[in-house]
């Protein structure tokens, strides 16, 4: 036995030598032992779903995924195929008879198909590029899909010819481009993404986009087949009209490119309805704030106008479905932390069917997740709660009946105790609005005992945290501390004008609603005045940062990629373009005050509390001189303080499990170092 095989049964036995004693905590290496159900794709007859297996590779820290296929009763349950490569993005032939998906290893990725009848699959692209949004025609005979295609970057000086066989400097990396780079992905090339379409027996690309526009995004065909429907930005100054996306369609024969709809917003996820006579589509009319509930629309192919099928429902629609005779649209949606299912007729009725989709955001309890529809109005998706992340469970909407198909972490979790989870809603001292959380118990909590408060404040600021399971939470719970999780004024699900009240006033009185949660806590008992410790990331780094420049009621903070400076952080940020009006009014040159008001750097003058600052060395969003800031701030006042850089870390420090083990590790390590009273 080698070495390699030597360590992996070693870590097999780690997480398995338990199964006949007492349960224990979730510990950092089950982090590696945990899987989930993503990207769920049903039959078009509701007979199988094929969906991403999704784990973590412990040698190689990283995430994999394979396709698997189960029947809806769940009596067969098997690989899709034999390779081990990563395998996305299945989708079902119109009859059913195939699946397309996307294969990618270190040589590329290509579109395969698989022949549901015989189990064979068959490569049908040789591409330059990776494919993505796969989309089959109407027959069934081509798929369409978009891809990048390279263009040559601006020159501006004509070097001499270096003399054989000498080692010069590299050549200098030039760009004229608005967005040039992106947070997880380094430098983008130069060159925009097209439409193509591929006969569904393989073949020649054939590239139906050619003007230097970005075509990205959902696919959808026309009723005959000749189409394809499109969100894309084609406007002259569309570098700068960032916000701004209209609904095309390409000819697959002409090529030629038609507005179908114009809006003064974003409008994205195509769908031609089954008749053939109607597109719907995602969007929002832009106000230019912070937070804007996005509608579904419905258009009439060959008539001007649309009209938004969800003006009265005062939540965002994540994505939607046709259903099977073109009378509504299945649709996903956050509700108050959590992420739900239902159906919409085009009235604008709607009537809940399902609740605690989500699942795939192990580290934090982030909404997500997804789910499909057949024919025949069975949906599948994915489920979480606090207990376990996303399994696969079908619905049969005629007769309510809920079946879930797997469950994917029940070894471990048998032999595993997790820490309680409890909602709970307060009160805001600042305007009584009922503020939603979560509070995370240890394992064998004794109410009687005296535990540490860790409060976790969310990133974005426009997201939210939910009752969905979070290997962060139920680590920081196994340590020993009860954990609070609020979901403050600015969190999504809670309708636009909660979302809203951020808007030039960030940080505001989430502040206060964090803080009420805290007071919350202490009043029930559960929480101690001298045992408090807070933390979070990005925008609850930023949160983190704030709360300790505002009071010293914390024994230790852990302030992770944090803005410190929104005016260097606009300024610098790759997505430095987006923050003027949006979130302030104007300019860091124009609004220099109001920048600086907001900025945490403005209150570190104040801060007493031990503070640990952590950022991956590679994060593009929250920049590295962000958090140096803080770091450099704090010594220079002789404060405790530690830098903590993670090497080959972009904004999503947890991306890597090692780098999520990492975190948490480091965070609970520095809490310890305080928690002594």
């Amino acid at each position: 036995m080698n070495f390699k095989h030597l360590l992996i049964a070693f870590f097999i036995a780690g997480v398995t030598c338990l199964s006949f004693g007492q349960k224990k905590e979730f510990n950092y290496l089950d982090v590696f032992a945990l899987k989930y159900v993503s990207d769920p794709q049903i039959s078009p007859n509701g007979s199988w779903v094929v969906y991403r297996n999704m784990g973590f590779d412990v040698m190689r820290d990283k995430a994999k995924g394979n396709l698997w296929l189960i029947s809806s009763d769940g009596k067969t349950h098997q690989k899709l195929t034999q390779g081990e490569a990563n395998e996305l993005s299945p989708s079902w032939s119109p009859s059913g008879d195939r699946i397309a998906y996307i294969r990618a290893t270190e040589e590329g990725s290509e579109i395969y198909v698989y022949w549901f009848d015989t189990g064979r699959t068959a490569r049908i692209s040789q591409l330059p590029f990776t494919p993505s949004s796969l989309s089959w025609s109407p027959s069934g005979n081509q798929l369409a899909f978009t891809m990048f295609v390279s263009e040559a970057p601006p020159v501006l000086a004509k070097m001499p010819k270096k003399p054989k066989g000498a080692t010069w400097a590299a050549p200098p990396r030039i760009t004229n481009r608005l967005y040039h780079e992106k947070d997880g992905s380094g430098y983008i090339p130069d060159g925009y993404k097209h439409i193509f379409i591929i006969s569904s027996e393989g073949g020649a690309p054939i590239q139906i986009t050619k003007d230097s526009f970005q075509h990205s995004g959902k696919l959808s065909w026309s009723k005959d087949g000749s189409s394809i429907y499109f969100s894309a930005n084609r406007n002259e100054n569309w570098e700068y009209d960032f916000r701004n996306s209209d609904i095309y369609v390409v000819n697959i024969f002409s090529g030629t490119v038609s507005k179908v709809v114009e809006t003064n917003g974003p409008a994205r996820m195509p769908s031609v309805s089954p008749d053939g006579k109607h597109i719907a589509y995602l969007g929002y009319e832009d106000k230019v704030q912070a937070y804007q509930v996005t509608d579904l629309y419905l258009h009439t192919i060959g008539e001007s106008g649309m009209r938004a099928i969800t003006e009265d429902f005062d939540r965002s629609i994540k994505s939607f479905q046709w259903d099977a005779k073109g009378s509504g649209f299945y649709v996903s949606y956050d509700d108050k932390g959590n992420s739900k299912i239902a159906h919409i007729n085009l009235s604008g009725k709607i009537t809940e069917l399902a609740k605690d989709m989500g699942g795939t955001s192990l580290g934090r309890p982030y909404a997500g997740g997804s789910f499909s529809v057949s024919k025949s109005n069975i949906i599948a998706y994915n489920k979480s709660t606090p207990k376990h992340p996303a399994d696969l469970v079908v619905l049969e909407t005629k007769n309510k009946e809920l079946r879930q198909l797997t469950s994917l972490n029940k070894t471990l979790f048998d032999h595993r105790i997790l820490g309680e989870v409890e909602e709970i809603w307060y009160e805001s001292s600042i305007d009584k609005r009922k503020i939603q959380a979560w509070v995370v118990y240890p394992p064998h909590y004794d109410k009687n005992k005296k535990y540490p408060l860790l409060v976790e404040n969310h990133g974005g600021p426009i997201l939210n945290y939910g009752d969905r399971f979070s290997a962060e939470m139920q680590l920081y719970a196994a340590a020993g501390y009860i954990v609070l999780y609020p979901n403050a004024r600015g969190s999504t699900s809670y309708g636009e004008e909660f979302g809203n009240l951020l808007y030039n006033n960030y940080p505001g009185e989430d502040y206060n609603d964090v803080m009420d949660g805290v007071d919350w806590c202490i009043q029930m008992g559960i929480a101690h005045e001298d045992k408090l410790f807070v933390t979070g990331g990005s925008a609850g780094g930023i949160m983190t940062a704030w709360i300790i420049g505002k009071n010293n009621r914390f024994e230790a903070a852990v302030v992770a990629k944090p803005v410190m400076n929104w005016i260097s952080k606009t300024l610098v940020a790759d997505n430095y373009f987006r923050y003027a009006n949006s979130r302030y009014p104007g300019q860091p040159w124009q609004n220099f005050e109001g920048y600086w008001k907001f900025s945490p750097l403005s209150l570190v003058g104040n801060i007493n509390t031990p503070t640990m600052v952590m950022v991956g060395m590679d994060d593009l969003r929250t920049p590295p001189s962000e958090a140096k800031q803080l770091y450099h701030a704090l010594k220079l006042r002789e404060i405790e303080t530690v830098l903590v850089e993670i090497p080959n870390a972009s904004h999503g420090i947890a991306n890597k499990p090692s780098n999520l083990i990492t975190k948490i590790a480091h965070t609970l390590a520095w809490f310890e170092k305080y928690n002594t009273k």
